[in-house]
C-alpha cells in the first residue's frame, strides 16, 4: 500500500509524534537524576591482595598499611596504578590515601624518647617527649613518626600530593588517655602539613569518641574533612552526608558503605 494512502498516513503521523513526546520526557528527566550522579568510589587495601579490584570507580582510596601503624602494605604499588584508573566526576582527588593509626605507649615495638625524628628536631606544642613517658608529648612525637614512615619508606612517590586520611578504629591500640591519643593524631597531621599534603580523619562517631573525645577549637584537627563509616547502603550513605563532622569545624567529605565485600565511598562534595 502506497504511504500516501490517507488509511495509513494518520496511523503513521500519531505513532511519530507518540515517538518524539517520549523522547522529549527522557532527556528533561534525566539530568535530575541518574544523568548528572557521579557513581561512587572504592578503597582498597592488604586485604584485597590478589583479588579482583572493582572497575569504573569514580575515586580510588589506597590503604598504606598491612593493617598496623608499623607495616606496608604488600600490594600499595599495585593498587595505586589500579586508584589511577579512576574516571573522576565528583569532588574528590582521583587518588587518595589512607594509614592505619594507634598510640601503643609500653605495648608498641617502637617509642620515642625525644622531640627529634628522621633528622629533625619537631616544635612539639606539649613539651619535651622524654624516656618512659607516655603522655601528650610523646604520643604527638609518636604520631609525627609514624606519618614520616608512612611518606618515606612504604613506597609513596611524591607524597605531599595527596590527601592521607587517618584511619580511626578501636582495632588498633591506643591509650586510655583520649587527651594523649589527640595528641598522637596532631602529630601526624602535622608531619603531612609539613610537606603539603593535605589531611582528612576516618571514623565512626562512636570510634572516635572513645578515641579521641571532643576536638578543642585550637587542635591542627580541627578543621580537617571528615569520612564517616558505619553505612551498609548508598541511601544510608546519602543521608551520613547530612551528619556531624567528626570535629566541631569539619565538615563531612565522604562516607562508606559495604557491598558484596568491598568498601565502596559517597562523596558529599
Amino acid at each position: 500500500m502506497s504511504p500516501c494512502t490517507p488509511a495509513v498516513f494518520p496511523q503513521r503521523f500519531r505513532l511519530l509524534l507518540a515517538a518524539a513526546a517520549a523522547a522529549l520526557l527522557t532527556l528533561v528527566a534525566l539530568p535530575a537524576e541518574a544523568a548528572t550522579t557521579p557513581g561512587p568510589g572504592n578503597d582498597v587495601s592488604w586485604p584485597q591482595c590478589g583479588k579482583a579490584l572493582p572497575k569504573g570507580q569514580t575515586f580510588g582510596i589506597v590503604g598504606v598499611n598491612n593493617g598496623l601503624a608499623t607495616t606496608t602494605n604488600p600490594c600499595l604499588g599495585a593498587q595505586l596504578t589500579w586508584a589511577g584508573t579512576s574516571k573522576g566526576g565528583t569532588g574528590q582527588p582521583l587518588v587518595a590515601l589512607y594509614v592505619n593509626t594507634a598510640n601503643p605507649g609500653a605495648a608498641g615495638s617502637w617509642w620515642p624518647t625525644s622531640n627529634t625524628y628522621g633528622g629533625t628536631t619537631v616544635a612539639n606544642p606539649y613539651g619535651e617527649c622524654t624516656q618512659r613517658s607516655y603522655g601528650a608529648a610523646c604520643s604527638y612525637m609518636y604520631g609525627f613518626a609514624k606519618a614520616y614512615d608512612d611518606a618515606n619508606i612504604r613506597g609513596v612517590n611524591n607524597p605531599g600530593s595527596y590527601t592521607w586520611w587517618l584511619d580511626v578504629e578501636t582495632g588498633n591500640s591506643w591509650s586510655t588517655d583520649t587527651s594523649a591519643n589527640r595528641a598522637d593524631l596532631e602529630g601526624m597531621a602535622a608531619y603531612y602539613a609539613s610537606i603539603g599534603a593535605r589531611t582528612g580523619l576516618y571514623s565512626t562517631r562512636s570510634q572516635w569518641d572513645q578515641i579521641v573525645g571532643a576536638v578543642p577549637s585550637s587542635s591542627n584537627l580541627d578543621t580537617l574533612p571528615s569520612w564517616l563509616a558505619g553505612a551498609r547502603t548508598l541511601a544510608l550513605a546519602d543521608r551520613k552526608c547530612a551528619e556531624a563532622p567528626l570535629t566541631a569545624g569539619g565538615k563531612v567529605t565522604l562516607t562508606q558503605f559495604v557491598s558484596g565485600g568491598l568498601d565502596y565511598d559517597r562523596s558529599c562534595v
